[in-house]
């Protein structure tokens, strides 16, 4: 089995909101709120997107007419999968079960060694003895 860290995008809508800077705090605060208590291990960020005519990366965020469309990205590390496709459904089945209605895209599934924690290494060094 295998760990995985997987990105998902989401794109949240925020209504009544005058600048981008209150559209990326609210819509950060309204998924915080639907995760917690129980997904706390889910890191939620504002995802960033290329300037098409520089090429700049700029904040996901578009206001209009006081509502805004801010893309967030959800990370999540995904431990004993068999695949990263195995990785991919498990993290859109836990995060998606909060966001109700939310469509999720992948980013983004990246491998990664689990290291062993202090506290197991103490046991694995009291097993040996």
């Amino acid at each position: 089995m295998k760990n995985f860290h997987v990105v998902l995008e989401a794109a949240w809508l925020v209504r009544d909101v005058k600048t981008a800077d209150d559209a990326i705090g609210v819509a950060i605060s309204e998924a915080g709120k639907r995760l917690n208590p129980k997904l706390d291990f889910v890191e939620v960020d504002v995802g960033s997107t290329s300037c098409p005519a520089c090429g700049e990366p700029f904040s996901s965020v578009f206001v209009a007419a006081n509502t805004a469309l801010v893309g967030l990205i959800f990370e999540m590390k995904v431990f004993d999968a068999e695949s990263a496709e195995h990785a991919e459904r498990i993290a859109k089945s836990v995060i998606g079960k909060s966001l109700r209605d939310i469509p999720l895209t992948v980013v983004e599934v990246t491998e990664f060694e689990r290291s062993v924690e202090k506290g197991e290494q103490q046991q694995k060094g009291k097993a040996k003895k």
